[in-house]
């Protein structure tokens, strides 16, 4: 299963960085594949150790923070390995038989 979650320390002020930063070396320490972008963290496993990472990472944030706001979007798809980055060659390997060549994440253009 592939879990993408975030955990946002709440009543800490306007910066949520070090509470965010203490959840994500919770997942980072797991073991288990994981991705952190700006919005989200993606981890992969079974359910079982998955939402254990993700109760160790809340319980990071509430070690630093009062309150915390969790957000959780998951696939579950039983004997599916290596998905995390399964899916996204298999985007890059539709987009190279239209184009050519892989588009890059950062190839599009950007609104100024």
């Amino acid at each position: 299963m592939i879990i993408a979650f975030s955990v946002t320390p709440m009543g800490t002020g306007e910066s949520v960085g070090e509470g965010v930063a203490e959840a994500v070396r919770v997942i980072r320490a797991s073991g288990l594949p994981n991705e952190t972008n700006a919005l989200f963290t993606t981890i992969e496993g079974e359910w079982d150790e998955v939402m254990a990472v993700i109760k160790q990472a809340i319980g990071a944030v509430m070690a630093v923070a009062p309150r915390c706001s969790i957000v959780l979007k998951g696939d579950i798809r039983p004997g599916v390995t290596d998905a995390l980055t399964g899916k996204v060659a298999s985007v890059e390997r539709h987009l190279a038989a239209k184009t050519g060549s892989p588009a890059s994440p950062t190839s599009r253009p950007r609104n100024s």
